[in-house]
């Protein structure tokens, strides 16, 4: 019974294998035929490398650049912090403890421009009650000192045909005295130590309220130029300060060169920090203390290519590696070992030759293929 209705159902299988099979109303694809893998779009290609057509280059905005070799500067990278530079910035601190008052012109605020001279705020000064009663008192004692001597010099000036001119001048001595320390005891109590801007400049930071009770040697406004700021880096090599020839900072694609002050004869945190300058204003939209990233060009060479920094890109092994354009609509991607240069070009020292064209703008994008 099994094997003839397997027999049936083979024989109806045969009858209808050359039947066309349909699809229901609404879901006829006609004679639709599956797009061939690859084509002639952008893909990625068994070897690794990218087929890249003409058109979709000039809408990814693809840029190649033939590079050469030869000896370039040993470059090491530095971490360092914009600070201010001495000459040009400087701290208002308070010399007493007191209470903040606002200045002439009311506190200043961050981003304030100030002159060398402007008085800031003032700081009454804090003293107890039992300090600020012995001055009063002693106040009191000068003053009617004062008055006495005041009064004996009247007399003694209305007697002057009968009295000595020594003892008149006396007089005048003591009147004159009496009041220079009422003057100077009054002025304890009554005087504002002021805070005064020691250059001229921006307020960079401001720790000042009004009312606010501060005390000595607390800092209460920063003031720097913003075109004279200097850049502070740490070599953990000291050999390296003597071997200085050219240093950059990198900002954005650009590079702003760098003029190598001096370095300490002390270590710092196991480092040697070197100083720096630049020229105009280039550092002009940093903050003091922002960290930035030094590139110190030695007199020693080593042989390598120079290529933009926006063409090293990582493979999915975490390799840096550049794009070469080996035929007009195919790049290769290389791997490729790296050295710092100036912060804007690296230099590659093995994986690529002299001549070769590396992608460099849209380099990402052509990474991106798959």
């Amino acid at each position: 019974m099994k094997s003839n209705f397997l027999m049936a159902a083979l024989y109806i299988s045969a009858a209808t294998w050359g039947w066309g099979a349909y699809a229901g109303e609404g879901h006829d694809h006609g004679d639709e035929v599956a797009a061939p893998m690859g084509g002639n779009g952008p893909h990625r290609l068994p070897d690794g490398s990218v087929f890249l057509p003409k058109p979709a280059q000039r809408q990814i905005g693809v840029r190649t650049l033939v590079v050469d070799a030869g000896a370039l500067a040993r470059t090491y990278s530095l971490a360092g912090k914009v600070t201010m530079d001495p000459n040009a910035g400087g701290k208002v601190q308070a010399l007493v403890a007191g209470r903040l008052q606002a200045g002439p012109k009311g506190l200043p605020s961050i981003g304030q421009t100030v002159k060398r001279g402007e008085v800031l705020a003032y700081v009454v000064p804090s003293a107890g009650q039992i300090e600020r009663s012995n001055q009063a008192a002693q106040l009191a004692e000068l003053e009617a000192a004062k008055s006495l001597a005041q009064k004996r010099l009247a007399r003694l000036r209305e007697l002057a045909d009968t009295v000595p001119r020594k003892e008149i001048e006396a007089a005048e001595s003591e009147v004159a005295s009496l009041s220079a320390r009422t003057a100077a005891v009054g002025g304890g109590l009554t005087d504002r130590d002021a805070l005064v801007a020691p250059v001229s400049g921006v307020i960079a930071s401001s720790n000042a309220v009004a009312g606010q009770v501060v005390d000595a040697r607390e800092l209460v406004f920063e003031i720097i130029d913003p075109a004279r700021l200097r850049i502070e880096a740490l070599a953990y090599e000291p050999e390296m300060a003597l071997d200085v020839a050219a240093a950059s900072l990198a900002v954005g694609d650009k590079r702003v060169p760098l003029t190598f002050i001096g370095a300490a004869r002390t270590l710092r945190a196991q480092a040697l920090p070197l100083a720096f300058g630049a020229e105009g204003d280039a550092l002009s939209r940093r903050a003091v203390g922002q960290p930035v990233e030094v590139f110190v060009q030695t007199r020693s060479t080593v042989q390598g290519v120079r290529v933009p920094a926006a063409s090293v890109l990582k493979n999915p092994a975490n390799q840096s590696i550049v794009w070469v354009k080996t035929a007009p609509e195919r790049f290769e991607p290389r791997t490729v070992t790296l050295a710092p240069l100036d912060g804007v070009d690296v230099a590659v020292t093995s994986g690529l030759a002299a001549g070769e064209r590396v992608a460099t703008h849209g380099a990402t994008l052509i990474n991106q293929i798959r």
